[in-house]
């Protein structure tokens, strides 16, 4: 029963971490502003921090199965 839980969450997470990874690549490829009223670089930096961790969060969960 508790497997059902785990593999939403790791779903989720994985997802999230993944299409704000993706989102922050494009974004920066083409030149455009990853988030508005924030230097370019803390931006970057910041977004590909919080991916890389919600990844890791969604493969830490479902490792947990």
């Amino acid at each position: 029963m508790e497997s059902g839980p785990a593999i939403f969450a790791g779903a989720a997470f994985t997802l999230f971490g993944g299409a704000l990874l993706l989102w922050t690549a494009v974004r920066t490829l083409h030149g455009e502003p990853v988030a508005h009223g924030v230097a370019p670089r803390a931006a970057v930096a910041l977004t590909s921090v919080f991916g890389a961790a919600f990844l890791v969060l969604g493969v830490w969960c479902f490792g947990r199965l």
